[in-house]
């Protein structure tokens, strides 16, 4: 319980920060595009897409996180830095 507790202060604390973009037709057919170039999963098309529009499809000089391989790799032919 002490660990669930902790573990949803923290997301608490981040929920203050993030940007949340949410589902359109634009970010549909960024998430279509993404997934006829890369070998992602629909999730992850859709995870990539959103940071496209969040940074106005100025990808260089912003970072994704992500440990997914795949997500990995697509976003970086996409222009992020990918960390770790």
């Amino acid at each position: 319980m002490a660990g669930e507790k902790q573990a949803r202060e923290v997301l608490e604390t981040l929920a203050e920060a993030w940007i949340e973009v949410q589902p359109s037709e634009v970010l549909r057919a960024t998430a279509e595009r993404l997934l006829a170039v890369h070998p992602l999963r629909a999730s992850d098309s859709f995870q990539l897409a959103a940071a496209l529009q969040w940074c106005q499809r100025q990808s260089k000089g912003m970072s994704l996180v992500s440990f997914d391989t795949r997500l990995r790799d697509a976003a970086y032919r996409e222009g992020f830095t990918v960390t770790p």
